[in-house]
């Protein structure tokens, strides 16, 4: 972050030394930022562009044309040149590992991987999909795909075949990339029967392509019975018949700076998923700014393994942080891929794994920072967490006591760096910052380029430490705007998911700003606190309260595992009568916790106190599990319907569908 201040600084002839100064440039001046950063990271052009921006039409933030003129290839700026660097490394539930040991032997994989593609037809703009594990084939099909300047959607095999059905029909794949067979919790799953009655369906979908060949990856022995499609193993896909597996095999698509690359959806809770498109220059651009300048790994210019950085973060390949992961390559971090349970045999399965493999930053989730407090696990007295400088933490709001536990057990002089975005931007919005110090249960901060603010319900800018909540909106384009939405072709889809809400409260408001859904506090030292989803906010007696508020009290109790907090209409049942509305409480109990009326009236007193009469739930019910996507964030607003009496949209969005059941049986104590 300081060399690029001082980059910048010098080729602009301006003083960009503080954090303040750096920021403001990056959102007044858009043009000279974005180029800046293209330069300073090396982003490899086949054509230089002709400019940075071409603003879009007044009024609009849509419209923008970023680096006209420009030809790249997103694959290869992720691919190393052939060296003897290791640059992936494998680990599955269990304690199998493997690794890439070398830069040449992934290129040599993609090279293959490409040539196969092509044998299947798969041109530009043809859509190539994977229901994968966390493994190294998922990272060469991708690169192979965006090789070709073919776009990319992967989900996880976890995923229902509904599930993945309305993700993929709608986007017609061509070629299908499946795990056959992964261990999660001790537990064998076969997947063969889903995938191949996922396949028909895409061919009976009016998509215009046709799925000509699924590769089965980890394929098990013995032979596949008839399917009435074209199926291969994945070593077979790479036989060295079909290519000649040498690194200058491998070509690379020249592709505009807003050319499709990935397709990403929505999580579908409110219906079917919203396919998302993503471009090849905005992508690479904007991770590759967060990598090397607000997370500190890599180094700048063309990839070079030996830069010492190493990522371990835990996805799976139907969440963001995947594709964000993946990006990581483009700097020289090398990544460590784990499929499985993270608290496989037990919470510490994913700390043994920064030891053994001097891991430098390590990404995870409050859910698992709370189950590794819960475990006891102790992480910097029984490993040596020497090479570990970074913790970045997503998928929910980073509570103060998940940051005390992590400077307390994994190490004082570590930078907890609690980040957030979304699929929305295959990015962040706000995240953590070299040049500013941390603040307990705090983001640092926006992340460069990125002019983000809270607004109230009017649509007015709400004060920097004011302690007031608001919307959190972008008032600015950036480069990692979606391109649009899949079948969207008016772009009237897209306008409505993030452009309209304000337009709609004030009809006179004439310029376009992104709204995100989040609810969000700007504190006075520069921080931000995430309060939970827009529309999960709570709203007893006309006071909005986010319910990270609430999560951020109960949760620190012994004997609370986890918990959500919904809104619901006071009156006639589920359904309310339209008056004021009631928090609920719902809370997992740690084995052995019973609540009683003291452990409730125990709760309620210190919900009071910490925050105010107003957050008090009317009713706390114990529940045997909460809802959760598979991206690991709690699902409110399944919740909410349930306790409604509302029909769920979409089930398959519910990574643990048992818990419905368990709220479900809540509801009838509640209601009847």
């Amino acid at each position: 972050m300081h060399e690029f201040a001082a980059f910048a600084g010098a080729r602009h002839g301006i003083d960009l030394a503080s954090w303040p100064a750096l920021y403001a440039w990056s959102i007044s001046d858009t043009a000279a930022f974005w180029g800046a950063v293209a330069d300073f990271s090396g982003i490899v052009w086949q054509t230089p562009p002709s400019r940075t921006w071409q603003e879009p039409p007044p009024g609009k933030m849509r419209g923008s044309k970023w680096f006209p003129g420009a030809t790249l290839n997103f694959a290869q700026n992720l691919i190393p040149v052939p060296s003897y660097q290791e640059v992936i490394v494998a680990h599955a539930e269990g304690g199998r590992r493997r690794r890439f040991l070398y830069a040449s032997e992934l290129r040599e994989q993609v090279a293959a991987c490409q040539a196969a593609l092509k044998s299947c037809g798969v041109v530009k703009g043809d859509r190539v999909c994977g229901v994968l594990a966390n493994t190294p084939e998922a990272i060469v099909a991708m690169l192979a795909t965006a090789s070709l300047g073919a776009v990319w959607a992967s989900c996880s095999p976890d995923f229902g075949e509904q599930a993945i059905v309305d993700r993929f029909r709608q986007i017609g794949p061509k070629v299908m990339f499946a795990t056959r067979r992964y261990v999660y919790g001790g537990k064998a799953i076969d997947c063969a029967s889903k995938i191949r009655s996922c396949a028909l369906k895409f061919n009976a979908a009016d998509s215009g392509e046709e799925l000509r060949r699924v590769v089965w990856v980890d394929h098990l022995s013995g032979s596949l019975p008839e399917s009435g499609f074209a199926e291969s193993s994945w070593s077979d896909w790479l036989n060295p018949a079909t290519a000649s597996g040498q690194p200058d095999a491998l070509t690379f698509e020249p592709c505009g700076f807003e050319d499709p690359l990935y397709i990403l959806f929505s999580s579908g809770t409110t219906g079917v998923p919203k396919c998302i498109v993503h471009s090849v220059g905005g992508t690479l651009l904007q991770h590759k700014k967060e990598i090397l300048l607000h997370c500190n790994l890599g180094r700048r210019g063309v990839a070079n393994f030996d830069s010492g950085s190493r990522l371990l973060f835990f996805t799976t390949c139907g969440w963001m942080m995947w594709n964000w992961m993946a990006s990581a390559l483009a700097t020289g971090t090398s990544i460590v891929l784990y499929d499985g349970s993270p608290v496989a045999p037990d919470a510490g399965a994913l700390w043994r794994m920064v030891d053994s493999e001097g891991v430098t930053a390590f990404g995870l989730s409050p859910k698992y920072v709370a189950a590794c407090k819960s475990a006891g696990i102790h992480p910097q007295s029984d490993h040596d967490l020497s090479r570990l400088k970074w913790i970045l933490s997503t998928g929910s709001p980073l509570l103060p006591d998940h940051f005390e536990w992590l400077y307390a057990e994994a190490g004082q002089g570590l930078h907890v760096a609690s980040i957030s975005g979304g699929t929305d931007i295959i990015s962040c919005f706000m995240l953590g910052n070299p040049m500013k110090p941390v603040s307990l249960g705090e983001i640092q901060g926006p992340g460069l380029g990125m002019a983000i603010e809270c607004w109230d319900g009017n649509g007015h800018p709400v004060s920097r430490g004011s302690g007031l909540n608001g919307e959190l909106v972008c008032t600015k384009p950036f480069v990692s705007m979606p391109v649009g939405f899949w079948n969207d072709p008016s772009g009237e889809k897209y306008r409505q998911a993030y452009f309209e809400h304000f337009s709609k409260i004030d009809p006179l408001h004439d310029h376009e700003v992104w709204r995100h859904g989040d609810y969000v506090e700007f504190t006075a030292n520069g921080g931000i606190i995430v309060h939970g989803r827009s529309d999960a906010t709570l709203n007893p007696g006309g006071v909005r309260i986010g319910t990270a508020e609430i999560y951020r009290v109960v949760e620190r109790m012994v004997g609370v595992q986890d918990s959500v907090a919904v809104g619901v209409k006071r009156g006639a049942g589920a359904g309310g009568d339209g008056g004021d509305e009631d928090v609920v409480l719902l809370i997992k109990l740690a084995p052995g916790q019973i609540l009683d009326k003291s452990f409730e009236d125990h709760l309620r007193q210190m919900i009071r106190k910490e925050l105010s009469p107003r957050h008090v739930p009317a009713v706390i019910m114990a529940v045997a599990d909460i809802p959760y996507t598979r991206s690991g964030k709690k699902m409110e607003l399944v919740v909410a319907q349930i306790l409604r009496g509302q029909e769920i949209a979409n089930l398959s969005s519910i990574a643990n569908p048992e818990s419905v059941a368990a709220v479900t049986e809540v509801k009838t104590r509640i209601f009847g």
